[in-house]
C-alpha cells in the first residue's frame, strides 16, 4: 500500500466504488434477463392457446 503514495485511500475507494457498481450493473442485468425470459414465456403460453 505504501507503493501508492499519500492517494492510496483514493485509489483504492476508487476500485472499491467501481467493483460495487459494476456487481450492481451485472445483478441488475441477470434480474432483467430473467424476468424477460418469463415474459417471452408467458406470451409463447397465450398464442399457443389462441384458435
Amino acid at each position: 500500500m505504501a507503493s501508492l503514495g499519500p492517494h492510496a485511500g483514493f485509489i483504492l475507494g476508487a476500485y472499491a466504488f467501481t467493483a460495487l457498481v459494476i456487481g450492481a450493473l451485472i445483478w441488475r442485468s441477470l434480474s432483467d434477463q430473467r424476468a424477460q425470459k418469463n415474459a417471452l414465456a408467458a406470451l409463447q403460453g397465450d398464442a399457443g392457446e389462441r384458435p
